[in-house]
């Protein structure tokens, strides 16, 4: 009966992120066809991301270590181990923003508009790719933007997940262009939705994001990227356990 209830659950999340979907996307794709309005197209998504999820029965309580100044720009790095991350993300963030992800998001029918717009797909395969990506990246840093990178690179397969091994790139682009990061720790989204939710389903309930105050890098130089991603890793890793 559980697993049936979890299932149930899971199509009905999906029903519901597809009818706002329709509901929302002449607004989402006329504020997506140029950067000049994607300041607009984030407000709407942190709109679709709230109704979405508040409709399904998520809900992300948030706890801030500090106030954050918004009207700066910012690389906010979260671990990752539910596509729930993702909406709790949006709604945290209240500037202008951009997603660096996995490109298979692109034939995502949710994340696709973003991804093939505003934000930033990479192969990890593909130097190319990941130049194009991290060249990008850094122009949108000095444009202005903050940008939200899962440093794990993806959702490990293990369960339950465990923090996986930081990838360089945020810690690289945050000293290089001297912007400051944002350790977020999510600890218990994977409880309502492993990864999809294809194998456990889904169920409703709060999810605790820990938003940990900035870590700065204007003292710091690329040698130290080693350092500064194990400080972010240890920083997330303390709301984990």
């Amino acid at each position: 009966m559980k697993r049936f209830l979890r299932r149930t659950h899971l199509y009905f999340y999906h029903f519901i992120v597809g009818i706002f979907l329709v509901l929302l996307y002449p607004f989402l794709y006329f504020f997506s066809r140029k950067p000049e309005r994607y300041k607009q197209l984030n407000k709407w998504r942190r709109f679709y991301s709230a109704i979405s999820s508040v409709t399904a029965g998520f809900f992300f309580r948030y706890h801030v270590e500090e106030p954050i100044d918004w009207s700066r720009q910012y690389i906010i790095c979260a671990n990752h181990t539910s596509n729930l991350d993702i909406p709790s993300v949006s709604y945290l963030v209240k500037g202008n923003f951009a997603f660096m992800g996995k490109d298979d998001l692109l034939d995502n029918p949710v994340t696709g508009l973003f991804f093939k717009t505003i934000d930033i797909p990479l192969n990890r395969d593909s130097k190319m790719s990941a130049f194009r990506a991290f060249k990008r990246a850094g122009e949108y840093l000095m444009s202005g933007l903050s940008l939200v990178i899962f440093p794990e690179g993806g959702i490990a397969e293990a369960y339950p997940p465990k923090l996986a091994d930081f990838k360089n790139g945020p810690f690289r682009l945050a000293i290089e262009h001297q912007v400051p990061i944002i350790p977020v720790s999510i600890p218990d989204s994977y409880e309502k939705m492993w990864d999809d939710g294809a194998q456990y389903g889904s169920r409703p309930g709060i999810s605790d994001i820990y938003v940990h105050a900035p870590v700065y890098t204007e003292m710091l130089r690329l040698e130290d990227t080693d350092e500064l991603r194990s400080r972010i890793y240890h920083i997330i890793n303390s709301k984990l356990a």
